[in-house]
């Protein structure tokens, strides 16, 4: 399939975006009152990066651990990850690169769980750019719109943004970078209004920005083989995090966890587009065969059990190296923050 065809066939996908995020999450009155709580503060709704999260509470993975996933969204990993320094969340799931900057800023966060195996984002520019913007290197200037932050974070599509920038050539200090929720409609507001020029966008929300015709696609980080191209290897973006309090304090809850978010994957990997889609869209057929269309081209974006891949973490800390221009971004050690006691290891 041509790189044309596959954006034409995710075009198709838009309506995902507003079934994903018009899921309810909770459990049926009948739901059983045995389940332990579990709080996650979860990059989302509606975007492919984190499904699996929201896809174990839909077919029961977290039921069959004694666990009650109880899913709290919010704009970005910097607040995923906040929430679950604060208290206000057991687990934080968002982009790697934002959980690497908590690291170097010294605070004590934890990997436990890869999610997927690609970035998982779609750089794309506002329409009104298209005949003076053809690649990332004619950003120069320009305003980028990436996911929100806190103080003292920032979110991995910043960060890959940054990184994506220099290598083609561009010093990340001659962009300015603003913060847009991850929702479609700020995404196509703040392009629509001309207030970002170009976005580090998700799928199916770029897609749709690109039918809306209010944006067109730089570049793409979803391919597998396009990503060993452009980073070397395969990239962990998608993570699932905890302090490191809870892993001395609670480790069998950390464990149970895991298993829970492995019985998602390993299903999603044993299972059919068609029946993902079927899981986590039960509504309308119409709504289910956007999100089909979607996982019939991206289902592979996923790790396929859940075991952290030394070649993937090599990746990210070559990426990491590259991107954080200080003594300890140059020394960053990415096996530091990851705890595989539960997930497991491959090369």
């Amino acid at each position: 399939m041509s790189p044309v065809q596959r954006r034409v066939l995710l075009v198709r996908s838009a309506a995902y975006a507003l079934a994903l995020g018009g899921l309810t999450l909770g459990r049926p009155l009948h739901a059983r009152t045995d389940l332990q709580p579990v709080n996650l503060s979860v990059v989302g709704p509606g975007h492919l990066l984190l499904l699996p999260i929201t896809l174990a509470s839909r077919i029961g993975a977290d039921s069959a651990e004694g666990l009650d996933f109880r899913i709290h969204y919010v704009g970005g990993g910097p607040m995923a990850y906040r929430d679950m320094l604060i208290g206000n969340a057991d687990f934080g799931a968002a982009g790697m690169p934002a959980l690497a900057v908590q690291r170097l800023a010294g605070k004590p966060v934890m990997g436990i769980m890869p999610i997927t195996q690609v970035p998982a984002y779609t750089f794309v520019a506002g329409s009104q750019w298209r005949d003076r913007v053809r690649t990332v290197a004619d950003l120069a200037g320009k305003v980028i719109g990436v996911k929100g932050y806190v103080p003292g974070g920032r979110a991995s599509s910043q960060v890959m943004a940054e990184y994506v920038l220099r290598r083609a050539g561009v010093d990340p200090g001659r962009v300015n970078f603003v913060a847009v929720n991850l929702s479609y409609e700020n995404q196509h507001a703040a392009l629509a209004s001309g207030s970002v020029d170009a976005l580090m966008s998700d799928e199916p929300f770029a897609s749709r920005l690109v039918q809306a015709r209010v944006a067109y696609v730089l570049e793409d980080y979803h391919d597998l083989e396009d990503t060993r191209r452009r980073f070397g290897g395969l990239f962990l973006n998608g993570v699932v995090a905890c302090s490191e309090a809870l892993v001395e304090r609670r480790p069998e809850l950390v464990e149970r966890t895991v298993k829970a978010l492995r019985r998602a994957l390993v299903w999603i990997d044993g299972h059919s587009a068609a029946e993902v889609a079927t899981q986590m869209v039960p509504g309308p057929e119409s709504d289910r065969k956007a999100l089909l269309d979607v996982l019939r081209l991206r289902k592979n974006i996923y790790s396929r059990d859940g075991r952290f891949s030394d070649a993937q973490l090599d990746t990210v800390e070559r990426f990491m190296r590259a991107t954080e221009d200080s003594p300890q971004g140059r020394g960053f050690r990415v096996r530091d923050m990851i705890n595989s006691r539960w997930a497991g290891r491959m090369p």
